[in-house]
């Protein structure tokens, strides 16, 4: 099994390709060791030392390292750990739980907006950020203001703010005018 390795425009995280479907929809976010208890491959990624976060995508891992740490010493304990999991046969996410599309449900008069706003996220800005192991999903919407939720590579990320800003704040602006502002949330 030959694992790539790419960087991310967040210095403290690295991007995992194992050539194989990691999760078959949606993505999984493990921000911390005590939440990893629903992924046998998350657990095995925290008991490498330094290990800050986990995040899956549909063909990827991305690591996320404690500020201390160093990815000379992390990088070929994370890769052995990748490959046990997948040689071991052991399912990824248990029970195969069906992922949803990771966005917040939101109920309400906005609805149609909410609606145009979870759209763009998924054709223009999701496809994105996943090329850079991370994910950005809809946390709400009042008053004009999208909380966003920033998910792997992105979230912590030196970038991310002018991502979002620039970015997303300016597609949003372009297509639904209702939109006045798009702010982080942190879970």
């Amino acid at each position: 099994m030959f694992i790539q390795t790419e960087s991310t425009p967040n210095p403290a995280t690295l991007k995992f390709l194992p050539g194989q479907t990691v999760l078959e929809a949606g993505t999984a976010d493990f921000p911390s060791a005590e939440t990893a208890g629903r992924s046998p491959l998350a657990e095995r990624l925290f008991k490498v030392q330094g290990v800050a976060g986990v995040f899956f995508g549909n063909d990827f891992v991305t690591v996320t390292k404690a500020e201390s740490s160093e990815w000379d010493h992390m990088k070929p304990a994370i890769l052995g750990a990748i490959m046990e999991h997948f040689q071991s046969g052991q399912p990824v996410m248990p029970g195969s739980e069906a992922a949803g599309s990771g966005h917040a449900e939101h109920h309400g008069e906005d609805g149609e907006i909410v609606g145009q706003i979870k759209e763009l996220l998924d054709t223009r800005v999701r496809p994105a950020v996943a090329q850079d192991g991370g994910d950005i999903t809809f946390h709400g919407f009042d008053r004009g203001v999208v909380y966003l939720h920033m998910q792997g590579a992105c979230a912590g990320c030196p970038s991310s703010t002018i991502t979002l800003k620039m970015g997303i704040e300016n597609l949003l602006r372009h297509y639904i005018p209702e939109v006045t502002e798009v702010r982080p949330v942190g879970l």
